[in-house]
């Protein structure tokens, strides 16, 4: 279990992330949602111990987790939104120099490369030097680089921002894989659909501070499973019912440009941006 404590970073006046506080449980797949700047990064970057946290802590199975906490540390992995592999190496040697940082023996290295790029569909590709690979194949080889140190939590920041249709749908498929293996799993990301399709929980941060938390069903619930679109000159109206009778009454007196569907997780990520950012 990973408990967040009035969680506080500031950058000299600016302050990123402003008393968070909530609990990620083993095995959870849990994502964190906001606008840009909302402090997600930020928070994923004091979870991996990457910046130290101005004021509050963070508990990995009770124990406190700072830079010193090797034994806290070494359950954790973390794949950040940019790549940060060498273009010349090929998949073997992304693994091997990886497997070395952590002082794995070498047939360890080899058998568990093996495994995990089988496992990601990547091992017909292993002899590709990284400069050669296409943006999905760098991010699933990313992954296996992670795992390589078998960790308990993963850390995703952004991990499909870039790739086409295909390449992030075969990557949920790999996520929902390794949750199904009750492995913990933090997701940032800008595709609301992503979160709503893959997380157990989110939470909504806005500014640094925790603005809503819950399943997505239960969020969508809250906010009405219907929606009733109305164009018009102005622009785009959405209106929310928790009566599908109510939503239909309602359509049926709307103008011609006005349409009925479901509520999704980015409707109550626009209304509560919406109404939060001024």
């Amino acid at each position: 279990m990973i408990e967040i404590k009035d969680l506080t970073k500031r950058f000299g006046d600016f302050t990123a992330v402003d008393g968070l506080s909530l609990s990620i449980g083993t095995g959870e797949f849990f994502g964190l949602l906001g606008p840009n700047g909302a402090g997600k990064t930020t928070t994923i970057s004091m979870i991996s111990t990457v910046l130290l946290p101005t004021s509050g802590e963070i508990l990995v199975d009770g124990q406190v987790l700072d830079r010193k906490a090797s034994a806290q540390k070494r359950k954790l992995s973390v794949i950040t939104q940019e790549y940060s592999m060498r273009q010349d190496m090929t998949m073997d040697e992304v693994m091997e120099y990886q497997g070395r940082l952590y002082y794995l023996p070498k047939p360890v290295i080899k058998e568990k490369s093996t495994e995990l790029l089988e496992f990601a569909g990547l091992a017909e590709f292993r002899k590709r030097t990284v400069r050669h690979l296409s943006g999905g194949m760098k991010r699933k080889l990313m992954i296996c680089r992670a795992l390589l140190i078998e960790p308990e939590i993963l850390l995703l920041d952004e991990p499909t921002a870039g790739m086409d249709a295909l390449s992030r749908r075969q990557m949920w498929n790999l996520l929902r894989q390794l949750n199904e293996r009750k492995m913990t799993i933090i997701l940032t990301t800008h595709y609301i659909d992503e979160a709503q399709a893959l997380c157990d929980r989110v939470a909504l941060i806005n500014r640094g501070k925790l603005q809503k938390m819950d399943t997505p069903d239960a969020l969508i619930k809250e906010l009405g499973a219907f929606a009733v679109d109305e164009t018009s000159e102005s622009g785009l109206v959405s209106r929310y019912f928790k009566d599908r009778a109510e939503a239909i009454e309602y359509l049926s007196a709307a103008g011609p440009m006005a349409s009925f569907r479901a509520t999704t997780l980015e409707d109550v990520f626009v209304d509560c941006a919406g109404r939060k950012i001024t």
